[in-house]
């Protein structure tokens, strides 16, 4: 039998995934989470063999959870997104994730993808392996990418200068730039877009 632990922030998706998944005779969801930090707790708690995370979930992401559960546990991780960048997947590969999935998988699939994992298997959804391929480079400096990843706490400006040894107004002119080269209006947007790239 296959333990699964469950994490998504979206009580619906999660109930009826685990619902699907409770169906299949070799698969067991052990634990069920709603935001990141109690993926990790559930984690440490229930060992399943395989955690399926939401990449997108509060308070931190799937990924920060995958990267500390892999940190103590041999539990193997599936991360699912809506939106699926190149860059994160990057990332997601370098903290030890085995698969990668968009969340218009279905649930039969996902559990073929689960079953894979636990044997030790690794999956990418080939459209995410594709655009892997495919990506831009990076068009902001390596200043710009340090404020950027300051900015994504949601912290005051005087704070991200504290933090990068910066004026605030070095920080606020740094953040202009990064927003004006990736076509967005606020720094928040900024932040969010160079993390799902993978650049920060």
């Amino acid at each position: 039998m296959i333990r699964i632990l469950i994490a998504d922030d979206e009580h619906l998706v999660r109930g009826a995934l685990a619902a699907l998944l409770d169906l299949e005779d070799d698969l067991t969801v052990v634990a069920e989470a709603a935001a990141s930090d109690e993926a990790v707790r559930l984690a440490r708690e229930r060992r399943p063999d395989v955690a399926v995370l939401d990449l997108e979930m509060p308070p931190a992401d799937g990924l920060w959870s995958a990267e500390e559960i892999r940190a103590e546990l041999s539990t193997r991780i599936v991360l699912v997104t809506r939106h699926a960048r190149p860059g994160v997947l990057r990332r997601a590969l370098r903290a030890g994730v085995s698969g990668f999935v968009p969340k218009t998988t279905p649930a039969s699939r996902l559990a073929e993808i689960i079953r894979d994992v636990a044997a030790g298997r690794r999956y990418v959804d080939p459209e995410i392996a594709a655009s892997a391929l495919s990506e831009d480079d990076c068009p902001l400096t390596g200043r710009e990418l340090e404020v950027l990843r300051a900015s994504r706490t949601g912290a005051p400006i005087s704070e991200i200068a504290a933090r990068v040894n910066l004026a605030p107004g070095t920080v606020r002119n740094y953040l202009s730039s990064a927003m004006a080269k990736l076509g967005v209006a606020s720094r928040h947007a900024a932040a969010h877009r160079a993390w799902e790239e993978g650049w920060i």
